[in-house]
């Protein structure tokens, strides 16, 4: 039987997983469950994206989506409300970088978990993708790629600064609320000390998305097995998740991380006690959610 797909490729798989496991960055505190209930409608729609999904595949790929979700439902949302109770406490405390670089491994473990559960489904997958449906696929990555240069890549440092702040500033008022224009200014100048490199990041895109197209193109030549090309996707899957380890690129990554995780810590101290009070509401609505969500698989 065919299974879930990220059809031609691994990297729209993946962040579609992100879209699962973080749905909560995306999603208000009201709206969580109706997201997450529809998930597998939005998936399947993202999916089809990137690929022209035939009717064929359109049948079992949705049915071993809703799979997906059921598993995902009934195994990991009780671990998010345990990550998300640790955040609340973090943030009733002295939170530290190390704390918060201990939750962003948390989170990259958990996508690792969702990525390699569903090899088997994207093994099939990939064995069922037509040429005509990788080029679909690399159509998209292009256009992603233009929008990317188009938001991120023109103007001067000042305007690819501002354009990067503008973005973090939005999840900083999801969870905290708004913020004084005093307090921007200390968070804009936390953002700006991050390094900026936006021709490395898109080099990074377009590396990523050709070892995808690539991994695709060999199992559809070389008409590889469901073993084979198991092996494939999960070496390509730890190459992607592995990617900031390479040698050449391994300084600039850790510094941007870690420069990243201060500027979040930054956000967290100069928060005043409403705001901070704002955010743990926040997560206790997801907390909620999660747990009425979880409690649903059960029946």
């Amino acid at each position: 039987m065919k299974k879930f797909n990220t059809s031609g490729t691994v990297a729209t798989r993946l962040r579609a997983l992100f879209l699962v496991a973080l749905m909560v960055t995306a999603a208000g505190c009201s709206s969580i469950r109706f997201t997450y209930n529809h998930g597998d409608t939005l998936l399947y729609w993202w999916l089809n994206n990137y690929l022209d999904l035939d009717s064929d595949q359109s049948g079992w790929v949705k049915k071993d989506i809703d799979n997906l979700f059921q598993w995902h439902r009934k195994t990991q949302l009780k671990d998010y409300v345990q990550l998300l109770q640790n955040g609340q406490r973090q943030l009733a405390g002295n939170i530290t970088q190390a704390d918060l670089a201990g939750d962003y491994h948390d989170i990259k473990a958990r996508t690792e978990l969702l990525a390699y559960k569903a090899l088997p489904e994207l093994a099939d997958l990939a064995r069922s993708v037509r040429p005509s449906q990788i080029a679909q696929m690399e159509k998209k990555f292009a256009k992603n790629n233009e929008d990317y240069r188009k938001k991120f890549m023109r103007g001067d440092l000042e305007a690819r600064q501002k354009a990067r702040f503008k973005k973090s500033m939005e999840q900083f008022d999801l969870w905290f609320g708004n913020f004084s224009s005093e307090q921007e200014a200390v968070l804009r100048k936390a953002s700006d000390a991050r390094v900026l490199d936006n021709d490395v990041w898109l080099d990074e895109r377009i590396r990523r998305q050709k070892q995808i197209v690539a991994a695709l193109r060999k199992i559809q030549t070389e008409k590889l097995g469901k073993d084979a090309t198991v092996s494939v996707l999960h070496n390509l899957v730890k190459e992607l998740f592995g990617r900031f380890e390479a040698p050449e690129r391994k300084a600039f990554f850790d510094t941007y991380t870690d420069q990243t995780i201060q500027l979040i810590l930054t956000a967290v101290k100069i928060a005043t006690p409403a705001q901070k009070a704002h955010a743990h509401k926040r997560m206790q609505g997801w907390i909620e959610d999660f747990n009425v969500l979880a409690a649903d698989a059960r029946r």
